[in-house]
Order: structure tokens, then sequence, then C-alpha cells
């Protein structure tokens, strides 16, 4: 039992911490969105330039190598990664990463669904990451880099070798505008717009390095494709994708959306500065965390900690933290801030860039005061 604390004086001006769609940046408004081409197809000369400018963009704050081919698809990143696991594997053995539930996810596709022989799932519990130095890099390398679900992600590429035979696909959905990614050890890599740009969902970004480009016009699947996996014609790669020439109909409001998300950050300093936001982010949660006996980081090792999707476990009771969210909530201080339902219970705080470190500080002392009324 714990003493009831009062209510504290400040509140986070904007209460928005979940993992996705995540808070939109600073200065965002809706009349940012007044010239979308509302009402145009998206294949007229002025909508493929929009399109393009939104993947240019990508390529600019997100420092894409020049190498690597960058498209806009749909279903969001659960679709750019299952357009690459359907048009790329099957020439190799495969093994799976996973240590959440977004991992699991792709060892289902893998195992169940495209019922790949000889693969192989590396796992480990929420908080942990498997031992990266039992990968088959002659093996096609299917893994998140960072785990939304569990706050774990991979300290760096260095496992990942330069002279590897099978492709690397790489799940960078809460990592992209916020981690360190090793493009040249990433055959493909995939996201979303609405987590760390704090974009609006459906579409996916699916980028594309040689050696992916090289296995999609070499190798033809032996299963059916549906229309929005399908990325060659003819054996030759289909390049409108990755010129604004989507493959079915996107929201021009949601491109114009990632469009000012896209130039906020290159306003602000670009990649360096992204990253660095969140790194602000996450250390002022952390150091709560250090200084509270009752709440920890789900991620056991520093060096894997998140810091995005930040994932606390409390000590106590599991009904504690469902009573903390509902009781936040109810108070307009944070939202949507509940552990992903397959995740030991806990909290999840979103931390990535477009998050004010004012208004994580300002949370902190709401944290102490639900933890103490579910506690009472």
């Amino acid at each position: 039992m714990t003493t009831p604390l009062p209510t504290p004086p400040v509140r986070p001006a904007k209460p928005h911490f979940s993992s996705g769609p995540c808070a939109k940046f600073p200065g965002w408004s809706a009349a940012l969105l007044e010239s979308a081409l509302v009402g145009r197809s998206h294949r007229s000369g002025e909508g493929k330039a929009r399109l393009k400018r939104a993947i240019a963009l990508t390529r600019e704050v997100l420092e894409v190598p020049d190498g690597h081919l960058v498209g806009i698809v749909p279903a969001s990143d659960t679709g750019a990664v299952e357009m690459a696991l359907w048009s790329l594997l099957g020439p190799r053995p495969v093994d799976v990463l996973a240590w959440e539930s977004f991992g699991e996810g792709w060892v289902t596709d893998v195992v169940k669904q495209l019922r790949l022989e000889g693969t192989r799932t590396l796992r480990a519990p929420y908080g942990e990451l498997p031992d990266l130095a039992t990968v088959d890099f002659a093996r096609d390398v299917i893994f998140t880099w960072n785990g939304t679900t569990s706050g774990v992600r991979v300290p760096d590429a260095d496992w990942i070798p330069g002279d590897r035979t099978g492709l690397t696909i790489c799940d960078a959905t809460s990592a992209v505008f916020a981690q360190d990614l090793d493009f040249a050890k990433l055959d493909v890599v995939t996201f979303s717009w609405q987590k760390v740009l704090g974009g609006e969902g459906a579409h996916g970004v699916l980028v594309l390095g040689p050696r992916a480009v090289e296995r999609l016009e070499s190798h033809v699947p032996d299963w059916p494709m549906p229309k929005v996996f399908r990325m060659t014609k003819g054996g030759s790669l289909i390049a409108g994708i990755f010129e604004g020439e989507t493959i079915n109909t996107p929201s021009m409001l949601c491109v114009e959306d990632c469009i000012a998300a896209l130039e906020w950050g290159q306003g602000i300093g670009g990649l360096a500065a992204l990253r660095g936001r969140a790194d602000t982010n996450a250390a002022v949660l952390q150091g709560w965390m250090d200084r509270t006996p009752w709440a920890r980081n789900l991620a056991v090792i520093p060096e894997t900690r998140s810091n995005t999707s930040v994932c606390l476990v409390l000590e106590a009771d599991e009904a504690v933290p469902k009573a903390m969210v509902k009781l936040l909530a109810a108070e307009g201080v944070a939202l949507d801030i509940g552990s992903y339902r397959d995740a030991p219970p806990g909290l999840r705080i979103w931390c990535g860039a477009t998050v004010e470190a004012s208004d994580l500080e300002a949370l902190l002392p709401w944290l102490d005061w639900a933890f103490a009324e579910a506690t009472a």
C-alpha cells in the first residue's frame, strides 16, 4: 500500500505518448495539409510530383545511399515486410529472429504461410535478444531492428558480415529516423510513416539494396503473388514503384502529412537532430526509472534499450499498470501507454523525435501519482 499523492501542478502540453500512430511533430496543424491533392489522381503529373517529393525527402533525411531504391507501398510496414518476404524468399534457407510480437508475426509468415522448409527460428523472451552470434548469413535473415512491443533493439550492425551470401530483411519501423541503421549491411529495410515521423497510417516504405534487386530479377517465387506484392514484370524490376508510381491508390492527405514531417525533420537538422531528440527523450524516462524503485526497463541490457518504444515493467500486481493507464487517460496527461497485448504487463511510452522532452518531464510526477493511486 502506498500513500496517495496530490495531483501534480504541471501537465504535459501534449499527452500523446502512443507507440503508433505517434505524436505529430511540434508545430503541426491541419493547415499544413491544405495544399494536399485531394480530389486529384495520384497518377497526374502533380500527384506523381508529390509522391516523388516524399521519396526524395525520405532518402535525404534518412541518408539512404544512392545505390538503394526507396518506394511507397501499400498496407503500412506490414505490407512492406510481406512484399519482401513473398517476393524474395525461396532460393535459400531462412533464419528468422523473434524477441517480441512483430518478429513472431514474421515467423508465422515464413513457417506457416510460405511453409519454407529448413527455416530456423532464433527466439528470445521479452526484454532480451537472441544470440546474434548464432545467425547463419549463408541464409536469408529476417529481423526487427527495434522490437516495438518489447523496447529491445539490436545495438548496432557489427554482427552482420559485409560478405554475407544471404539477404538481410530488416523491419525497422520504430527504428528509422531515431537509430543508426547501417544500410550497407541491410538489403531490405521497411517502415511506416506513423512511427517516428508521427505520420498517418496505411502506407509503408520499402528500401531495397542492390542485392535485393538482383534477387528480385533472378528469382520467380513458387507461390501465387497478389498484385499488391508484385515488384517485377517479365523478369525486370518495375522501376516506377520507386519513382512515385504506387501499386495502388495512396491517400494524398497522408502523402502531404509525410512531406510536412520530413520537411520539419530536415529543418531541425536532419537525421542527427532526430536521433538526438529521441536519445534525449529516452534518457529523461530512463533517469526516472533509475531513481524509482518500483519501475524498471523491460530491456535487460542497457545497450539494447530502445530510444523510441520504451517499455516499463512495474514491481506490482499486473492490475496496477492497467489502472494507471486508465487514471492517466482520465486526467488527460498520457494517452495509449499500456503495454502491447502480447507483452508482459506494464507501460510503453513513446520517446521518438516528435515528442518534446518537456512533456516527458511533466509526465514523470504523474506516473508517481498514478502508481500511488493504483496501489493505495
